[in-house]
C-alpha cells in the first residue's frame, strides 16, 4: 500500500499461534518482541506515539487471541479478534498523524472513514486469506498435533 501495509500469507498467524497456546501475556510479549523487530527493519517515525500505535501496540495486540484459547474455535475466534485487534491500533495511528499528511485536495468527507478504510483493506484480506487456511482439516490437524508437542 503506499502509506504502508501490505498483504503477506499468515504473517500474523505464527504471533497468534503464540499467544492462543501460551496464553495472553506470552502472545503480548511475542507481539512486542516482534513489533520491535518490525520497527529495527523498516523503521517510520512521525513522534513517539505513532510509533507507539503503528509499532509495538499493534503487534503486541496479536497476543489477543490468547484470551480465546479455551474456546470453541479458539483459534480461528481469537485470530479474528487480533486482526481487528491490530486494525483499531493502526486506524488510531492513522486518525492523529497520519491524516496530517494528507494533501490539501484529500476530500473531507473521507478523512473519518479513509484511516478504517485503508488499514483494514489489507488486514482483512490477509485474514480471510489465513482463516481460509486454517479452515482446511489437514491444516488444523497438523497445527493440533504441533501445539500438543509444543506444551509437552
Amino acid at each position: 500500500m503506499p502509506w504502508g501495509g501490505s498483504v503477506t500469507l499468515c504473517s500474523m498467524l505464527f504471533i497468534v499461534l503464540i499467544g492462543n497456546w501460551y496464553g495472553v501475556k506470552t502472545g503480548f510479549a511475542v507481539g512486542l518482541a516482534y513489533s520491535i523487530l518490525q520497527f529495527i527493519q523498516e523503521p517510520f517515525v512521525l513522534s513517539f506515539f505513532q510509533v507507539c500505535c503503528d509499532y509495538f501496540l499493534a503487534f503486541a495486540a496479536l497476543g489477543a487471541a490468547g484470551f480465546f484459547a479455551k474456546s470453541s474455535q479458539g483459534l480461528i475466534k481469537g485470530y479474528i479478534a487480533a486482526v481487528l485487534a491490530r486494525g483499531a491500533f493502526h486506524a488510531l495511528g492513522g486518525y492523529l498523524y497520519w491524516m496530517d499528511y494528507m494533501p490539501e485536495s484529500f476530500p473531507q468527507s473521507l478523512k473519518s472513514i479513509y484511516p478504517i478504510a485503508y488499514n483494514y483493506s489489507f488486514l482483512l484480506a490477509e485474514g480471510v486469506i489465513t482463516i481460509m487456511i486454517l479452515s482446511i482439516p489437514a491444516v488444523s490437524k497438523a497445527l493440533n498435533q504441533v501445539k500438543r508437542m509444543a506444551l509437552t
